[in-house]
């Protein structure tokens, strides 16, 4: 339980340093104060864990079709529905959750591959382990 924890933890506050970050790079994004950039963190890591599998595998003839470009477009969709449900949290538009959607992908993946693996070891024959 307590890996699992930390595993949150780690992811939450990675998201919450994207969102941050973001903040200070793109204009037409706000928050009006370190709580809500806290709950629209949280959220917007509930929102892609459970919305986003949801609506990737509903549109996924469309995301096909446009070589997987309007996967992008339901990351600006995410984000300015937590935009919508948290106070605090101003999104100027469209375009902008457009690209912000893409900041956070790649800096919480730059951030992620400088952490120690969290991964679970899947098999351990004498060779090399082999994590996941």
């Amino acid at each position: 339980m307590g890996a699992h924890l930390s595993d949150f933890l780690i992811h939450w506050a990675i998201m919450s340093l994207s969102l941050w970050v973001a903040s200070y790079l793109f204009n037409g994004i706000k928050f009006s104060n370190k709580s809500s950039l806290l709950i629209s963190a949280l959220v917007l890591g509930f929102v892609n864990a459970v919305l986003r599998p949801i609506l990737l595998i509903l549109t996924l003839p469309l995301t096909l079709v446009t070589l997987g470009l309007f996967a992008l477009v339901l990351n600006a969709l995410m984000i300015m529905l937590v935009a919508k449900l948290v106070k605090g949290f101003k999104l100027s538009g469209f375009w902008t959750a457009f690209f912000v959607g893409i900041f956070i992908a790649l800096f919480s993946l730059f951030i992620e591959y400088f952490l120690p693996s969290q991964g679970v070891v899947i098999m351990n024959t004498g060779g090399p382990t082999i994590f996941v």
